[in-house]
């Protein structure tokens, strides 16, 4: 297992053998992203705790901060192109959280940000929130976001009746049982439930399996949309992409002119462009300015700016230049997120008694895959303070040719669905 330059995972079929996505339809967008936990070894049980409250639009907040410490944490190992989803990751571990106890339970409400908004006499309002969440994302039914979460448990092994409940009614998880004995049938049924969930776009999911596997959570995200502006592709030539001032490629650079909302952040350096989508999802562009470093723009991205960007937009006309781009990730959570206060989950005093009272569970890998291609006409791939922040009617040219950040977010509930960086828009 691989770590990007040092050990973030790469899963077969990714970066060496990057998935193939191909238009299905005219002016569409498609978005494939996988994230497993495996669950294996044996761990020490702990007693209850008890699960936050807070509304849609606190959890939302909460989420992107999450997102935010974890891209730092990502970044710090390379400086390559960084592409996750939050949301597809925070929901996973809202059903850990479910699962947990003790130590686990506050580590897990810690390290996704939630921590704050716990309230004792609510215990089921962290896993309802999501559950409106992700509703209200998908409300006006145009918007394709489907979100899949199974657990494949030994055939022997026996989940609480109320953790398997709730799991059920909160977050539509299926519950399948496998003979892991059998890693060749198994890694099968895996690899063709994720291919169903992705509409055909990743068709191997894994490679290889532990027979001493005890459960397997596997949450598959899968986004279809298409520019509310669609470039066009007669108009798409090849142009300079500065890496830095020493690397300079030729990149497939689309071109559109309309009327865009736009902002300029003095304070921070950069310029901000957002990017609706058809359905109530926009990707907002966040590009250094010239001679800009993007890592020190890295430390001052948070939720509240986030928002204060979203707040500050002016419509303007604008000639953009945006390259095109596809990258696949692959991230090995259970490397980052002890780092970030997430320790127990992973060790032998793991307490995850809620979950089954079997003898000692731990997770041994939290796998994250995403990909992503942005064309023509969509993204294809199968997430304050106003200080120094001022609207500005930036020049009649935004030209993306530098390194730069994106967010994908649903415009109702300022939800992240995915954020990234683009470096070098060549490597996939």
């Amino acid at each position: 297992m691989e770590f990007s330059d040092t050990n973030l995972p790469k899963l077969k079929g990714c970066g060496a053998k990057p998935l193939q996505f191909k238009m299905m339809v005219p002016h569409k967008m498609e978005m494939v992203l996988i994230s497993i936990l495996t669950y294996l070894c044996l761990v020490a049980p702990v007693h209850q705790a008890q699960l936050p409250s807070a509304t849609v639009s606190d959890l939302s907040f909460k989420n992107m901060d999450f997102a935010m410490n974890l891209y730092r944490k990502i970044s710090a190992y390379h400086d390559k192109n960084i592409f996750f989803s939050p949301l597809s990751i925070s929901n996973s571990f809202a059903a850990l959280l479910m699962a947990s106890n003790g130590v686990t339970h506050e580590e897990i409400l810690t390290v996704l940000n939630l921590k704050s908004l716990q309230r004792d006499d609510q215990p089921d309002l962290i896993p309802e929130l999501f559950q409106l969440l992700n509703e209200n994302i998908t409300q006006n039914g145009s918007l394709k976001l489907d979100q899949g979460m199974a657990f494949f448990t030994r055939q022997d092994f026996e989940l609480e009746k109320t953790f398997e409940d709730k799991m059920k009614t909160f977050f539509d998880a299926n519950i399948k049982t496998v003979d892991f004995a059998d890693t060749e049938m198994t890694i099968n049924v895996i690899n063709e439930y994720v291919k169903q969930k992705t509409g055909d776009k990743v068709t191997e999911m894994i490679s290889n399996l532990d027979e001493n596997t005890q459960l397997l959570l596997i949450n598959t995200i899968f986004f279809l949309g298409a520019w509310k502006m669609p470039f066009n592709p007669d108009l798409t030539i090849n142009s300079p992409f500065y890496i830095n001032n020493y690397n300079i490629v030729q990149v497939p650079t689309m071109f559109i002119e309309d009327k865009f909302y736009t902002m300029r952040d003095d304070h921070l350096g950069a310029q901000v462009l957002k990017l609706p989508y058809q359905e109530g999802v926009s990707m907002l562009i966040v590009l250094p300015n010239k001679g800009i470093d993007y890592t020190l723009i890295d430390d001052e991205i948070s939720a509240k700016k986030f928002l204060s960007w979203i707040k500050k937009l002016v419509k303007t006309k604008l000639e953009v230049n945006l390259p095109k781009f596809k990258m696949e990730r692959s991230y090995s959570l259970h490397t980052l997120l002890p780092d970030m206060g997430m320790r127990s989950v992973f060790s032998n005093s793991a307490n995850l008694t809620r979950f089954s009272k079997n003898s000692g569970l731990r997770v041994s890998e939290v796998l994250h895959k995403a990909a992503i291609e942005v064309d023509e006409t969509g993204t294809t791939a199968g997430a304050a303070t106003a200080i120094g922040i001022t609207p500005y009617s930036l020049p009649r040219t935004f030209t993306i040719n530098r390194p730069f950040f994106f967010f994908i977010y649903n415009d109702d509930t300022n939800c992240l669905l995915f954020m990234g960086r683009v470096i070098d828009p060549t490597k996939i």
